[in-house]
């Protein structure tokens, strides 16, 4: 049997830097920073007062039903917008789905319902049990944007929670990819399909998901190991599974958060696996517009790659002034570039060691 292809047809994004997808991309191009000061609560008490937040955003419009905005968290809200988007962009016919058993939802987060818990703890400690909500557990545990997800489309699918804190996008769309790889069709921020599925309904096709690496530190909490070695691992293995060299990638879309450690560890591994083309590949941190999502940053940062392949456009690394030790690479500096990217990896490395690297590439027949 012929291995399946596994394309990307349709994306959708709620960033700090556009709730829409070519509002995002054009952010993103224009090095446009989302980061700025938050309104969304009262910051007085703390010592940061900027961040990334998602602003002219309702949920309402992307529920079939009210009441489940209010009894679902917000990171819930946004997951849903995100796959509306997503299957909006897709073109797929949801009423005229054959085989609804087979359409499976990966969608996860890094954390979950905090704003939920956060403020049913206020009213436990100053009101008493019996004022707490009774959708408190569902509104809370990190599977619920992917349960209300399927039953918003009436998907039966596989339906999957993935929760490996920064690196739980890129497992998800990872997972979904491995899935379809043996089964048939996945739905997320992303639309993931078959390849003759997506041709079958002439669907618009973003980018070829390739490859997919996944590895664990087995070295500290918050730290990776001083030489990279499990982001290292994550990469080899998302390129073996690509059958792809290490020369013949256009573009990076690094994890980058901007710590001294973890942007010196990413950069040793690239060197470790690229060798003299890490001096070559063009790099961005993305995060530097939109800031960290957490468990959505791979979602978003996919949407990026594909975007890059779809365009050739590399993104900048915006307030790029003064790299650290070591960090020598080409981040694509202050403004975005025009290049032709053919393949593009997309790393993510979360808290407990959890690395997972993708790769996608240009469609062609």
């Amino acid at each position: 049997m012929a291995e399946r292809r596994v394309v990307i047809t349709g994306m959708g994004v709620v960033t700090p830097v556009g709730n829409d997808l070519e509002t995002f991309w054009s952010n993103l191009r224009n090095g446009v920073s989302g980061i700025r000061t938050i309104d969304a609560f009262d910051t007085s008490g703390y010592d940061c007062k900027i961040g990334g937040q998602v602003r002219d955003f309702d949920p309402k419009p992307f529920f079939n039903n009210p009441k489940d905005v209010r009894r679902t968290d917000r990171f819930t809200h946004l997951a849903m917008a995100a796959a509306k988007k997503a299957m909006a962009d897709s073109g797929i016919d949801i009423s005229n789905l054959k085989q609804p058993d087979r359409f499976g939802v990966i969608v996860s987060t890094g954390i979950g319902g905090l704003k939920t818990l956060q403020d049913q703890l206020k009213i436990l400690l100053t009101k008493g049990p019996g004022r707490n909500s009774p959708f408190t557990i569902p509104m809370l545990i990190s599977n619920m944007a992917g349960g209300v997800i399927s039953m918003e489309f009436g998907l039966r699918g596989p339906n999957l929670c993935i929760v490996t804190a920064c690196a739980t996008s890129n497992n998800a769309i990872g997972e979904s990819w491995r899935i379809i790889k043996s089964m048939s069709e996945g739905s997320g921020v992303v639309v993931v399909e078959e390849l003759e599925h997506a041709r079958q309904r002439d669907a618009k096709i973003y980018c070829v998901i390739t490859g997919y690496g996944v590895s664990a530190d087995a070295y500290h909490m918050t730290a990776p190991p001083p030489d990279g070695e499990g982001a290292a691992r994550a990469m080899k293995l998302a390129l073996e599974h690509a059958h792809v060299s290490p020369e013949q990638v256009d573009y990076i879309n690094a994890h980058a958060t901007s710590t001294d450690i973890g942007d010196l560890c990413e950069t040793r591994a690239i060197k470790e696996i690229f060798g003299e083309h890490a001096y070559k590949v063009s790099i961005s941190a993305t995060k530097s517009m939109t800031g960290h999502l957490l468990g959505g940053a791979g979602g978003i940062e996919m949407a990026a790659c594909a975007l890059a392949i779809r365009d050739s456009i590399i993104p900048p690394t915006i307030n790029f002034e003064n790299p650290g030790e070591e960090c020598d690479l080409d981040y694509t500096p202050k403004v975005a570039r025009e290049k032709k990217v053919r393949v593009a990896l997309n790393n993510s490395f979360g808290f407990g060691g959890h690395n997972a690297t993708l790769v996608a590439a240009a469609f062609e027949e």
